[in-house]
């Protein structure tokens, strides 16, 4: 058994480096929030959005990356970037395995997320999203989706990047991808966009961190607390080669970019191997109310 299983199992010896690393990373974690957060904020302006660096990007979406970063860091993850994120207008889709997800990615790229309501009350993680424009959905409200597919498309018409988890409901596994919900590549349609799908990958020596994802029953804050205190390991974020639009429709567009997660996280999932129907993609649920009925 990997140390990384033994982490999972109820009877597993004690982790008697937890106390040194919490030690260590609880300082450095209020040292990011204390110290680190406020110059990001002072970056977070309009002036901010106004300069540009060398790069093109915006320095205020450079300051939200940076923090974001810092973040993972401070949990003890090394990052890894593979491939290059689309410029421009673009719908990045990619498979769920935690809440630090959103904070993965917002280290690599700029992104407008769609989460649930719920999150914009989080402590500190919340209040983050809502600077860095998360759309959010109220749980149950047909016309709260309706306002969601909305904006959107009016994001990307004018430029920005979108973020979603097409396999909807909570956080999955490491290292399994669940069927995509085709609804959420309509999108692409709307705006005449790509889709560029991106894999999310934790890793400890060779074998998926599991323990990154949420154990049952166990709530936001027991996972925060838990993660801050596990060893350190590899998240890596491959951006994936785009898929555009299909004349098949958006659900061939959905498995496409399934078929390619799954590929680039090499953890031995067949394409056709998942929980529940057995397909890459479905048109029957929409992510975002599927999110709901698994709450």
């Amino acid at each position: 058994m990997n140390a990384d299983a033994s982490a999972m199992t109820p009877n597993a010896p004690r982790d008697l480096l937890r106390p040194l690393r919490y030690a260590l990373r609880v300082p450095l974690l209020a040292w990011h929030i204390l110290v680190h957060l406020p110059l990001t904020l002072l970056l977070i302006t309009p002036i901010g959005a106004a300069i540009r660096l060398r790069s093109g990007e915006r320095l205020d979406h450079r300051a939200i990356r940076w923090w974001q970063g810092g973040l993972m860091r401070v949990f003890g993850f090394r990052l890894r970037r593979v491939g290059t994120p689309l410029e421009g207008a673009a719908l990045f889709v990619a498979n769920h395995c935690s809440w630090l997800d959103i904070t993965l990615l917002h280290s690599q790229r700029m992104l407008c997320f769609v989460a649930k309501s719920e999150i914009s009350r989080w402590p500190l993680i919340g209040w983050l999203a809502s600077r860095a424009g998360t759309i959010y959905h109220r749980r149950g409200s047909n016309e709260s989706l309706s306002a969601v597919a909305q904006t959107m498309v009016a994001h990307l018409r004018r430029g920005d990047g979108i973020g979603v988890f097409p396999e909807g409901g909570a956080a999955g596994s490491v290292d399994q991808v669940r069927t995509f919900h085709a609804r959420i590549f309509q999108t692409c349609y709307d705006a005449d966009v790509p889709a560029q799908p991106v894999a999310l990958r934790y890793v400890r020596g060779d074998q998926p961190a599991r323990s990154v994802a949420f154990r049952d029953n166990e709530n936001f804050f027991q996972n925060f607390l838990r993660l801050l205190g596990d060893p350190g390991c590899t998240a890596e974020v491959h951006f994936l080669a785009a898929v555009p639009l299909n004349g098949d429709g958006r659900r061939r567009m959905a498995e496409a970019a399934r078929q390619r997660i799954i590929a680039a996280l090499d953890f031995g999932q067949h394409p056709a191997t998942l929980p529940g129907n057995g397909s890459d993609a479905s048109d029957d649920l929409d992510p975002i109310l599927q999110a709901d009925a698994s709450r």
